[in-house]
């Protein structure tokens, strides 16, 4: 599968549970929707990924990636210590100047 750097360090970054790698990967100015909450500037999205890390453990297994203009799709399996594991995820990731800009998170 053929994917953006950022995608791919993304996905590395939350296989490895490191948060401040993952944050790193987000302009400053970004957001991430997940579970029906925003989460605004990297500093508040290094908190959320690490809550997220340690509560839930989750890893990810990329299935499929389209891409339309900046927007890139990734279908991923997330697995971890979550109700309901594994389940399968979209990850809708606008990249920016090869920064993630926007990550909204779908069943």
């Amino acid at each position: 599968m053929n994917l953006p750097k950022v995608v791919s360090d993304l996905i590395k970054a939350q296989n490895e549970f490191d948060a401040v790698a993952y944050a790193q990967l987000f302009s400053e100015s970004a957001f991430v929707f997940d579970e029906g909450k925003t989460h605004q500037r990297r500093l508040e999205i290094d908190r959320w990924i690490d809550h997220s890390n340690k509560n839930y453990q989750s890893v990810m297994k990329p299935l499929e990636h389209t891409e339309v203009g900046t927007t890139s799709i990734l279908t991923a399996e997330c697995s971890g210590t979550f109700p309901g594991s594994p389940i399968t995820l979209k990850f809708h990731i606008n990249i920016v100047d090869g920064q993630i800009q926007q990550l909204k998170v779908t069943e």
